[in-house]
């Protein structure tokens, strides 16, 4: 859950500008099935948000038979792109859907690799920009208010289920709320998992000193420990979730079995680094929170890090970013391969989704 504010800013300056908003409808005529493998539609949508009485942007993946304008998306001169076709031709479905939270700080484009690797085996994706905690529009203050990512991510689910053309295709027996990081948080609480505000913030502050991020929710200007507990505590489940993915997900501390009882059976959770190198905000197992899931299916990736789920940097990637004297997203534990660990996560992610 670390904040990384000069990789984030870099990243996006880089991409800014690689893909025009299109306002545009995918193609409506889709009575073609989509052949597994090929490249993805992708769809910039505008979603207005009722919490925060404005339009965030969502950038919609899914299996396509075709035409469209051939782009690559978020390609950059550190990371590479994701071959895509905008406005392609919509398969016929049904088809899964996945609904994407990104990280703090983060964006729709730091995962499109998981958009579209899913889309390309046969899903719907939908990754949302969550107001607040976005890159660009970013304010902690507001953004530790947790329960608005989850209302956002159900709010773009009206949108899609009732949308002229997607709404047709979505197989709405299989929705997965998925996520990286803080968005690992989100996905996890709209399967039925509740905070709980007391114990976070006992953990933040016993663990301080390691947790790097509880230095900035217990900070003057976030405050976590003033957040009012009845609204960090109350359950924000999506009744329409059938399936949870939660990727190095953050806030995982201070949990205890009354708060994940609800927690829908299909739930995977991923994580990074093995014993001693794992980032502590994020240790799942070091927290206490695997041990209050049985049930649930654990992978760890080792040699791998927080930074694994990032896009796959190009060779000249971290020369330029330690030019900049930035953090490290480029630099991969010896025997690391991002790639490869990429792969596996849309593996994972596929599995109970039935996909292809």
């Amino acid at each position: 859950m670390r904040v990384h504010p000069k990789a984030l800013d870099l990243f996006l300056f880089l991409v800014i500008g690689a893909l025009a908003a299109a306002a545009a409808l995918p193609n409506r005529a889709h009575a073609e099935p989509a052949e597994p493998g090929q490249v993805p539609g992708l769809q910039i949508m505008q979603v207005f948000l009722p919490d925060h009485d404005a339009r965030t942007r969502v950038a919609v993946w899914y299996p396509s038979t075709g035409l469209g304008e051939p782009t690559l998306y978020a390609d950059n001169p550190v990371f590479q792109g994701v071959d895509a076709r905008v406005d392609g031709q919509l398969g016929a479905g049904p088809y899964p859907l996945v609904l994407f939270s990104h990280g703090l700080g983060g964006t729709d484009r730091a995962q499109a690799w998981l958009g579209a690797g899913l889309a390309r085996r046969g899903a719907v994706v939908a990754m949302v920009n969550h107001p607040n905690s976005t890159w660009g529009d970013f304010e902690m203050s507001k953004g530790i208010a947790h329960w608005t990512r989850a209302e956002d991510i159900s709010a773009v689910l009206d949108h899609l289920l009732v949308d002229e053309t997607l709404s047709q295709a979505i197989d709405r027996t299989r929705i997965m709320a998925a996520g990286f990081s803080y968005g690992g948080w989100t996905a996890l609480t709209l399967g039925g998992a509740r905070g709980n505000r007391a114990g976070i913030v006992d953990a933040c502050e016993v663990y301080r000193e390691v947790m790097e991020a509880c230095d900035l929710f217990l900070s003057d200007g976030v405050r976590l420990q003033d957040v009012d507990p009845q609204r960090w505590n109350a359950p924000y489940a999506d009744a329409r979730i059938s399936h949870v993915a939660a990727i190095d997900p953050g806030f995982v501390w201070g949990l205890e079995a009354a708060d994940v009882a609800g927690l829908v059976p299909s739930t995977l959770i991923v994580g990074f680094g093995g014993e001693g190198d794992r980032m502590v905000d994020t240790d799942f197992d070091r927290s206490g929170l695997s041990a209050l899931l049985p049930e649930a299916r654990l992978e760890r990736f080792d040699p791998a890090y927080h930074f694994s789920a990032m896009p796959v940097c190009k060779p000249a990637g971290e020369a330029i970013l330690a030019s900049e004297a930035d953090d490290p997203v480029c630099t991969d534990p010896p025997g690391s391969n991002r790639a490869q660990i990429h792969a596996a996560i849309i593996d994972l992610l596929a599995e109970p989704l039935r996909l292809n």
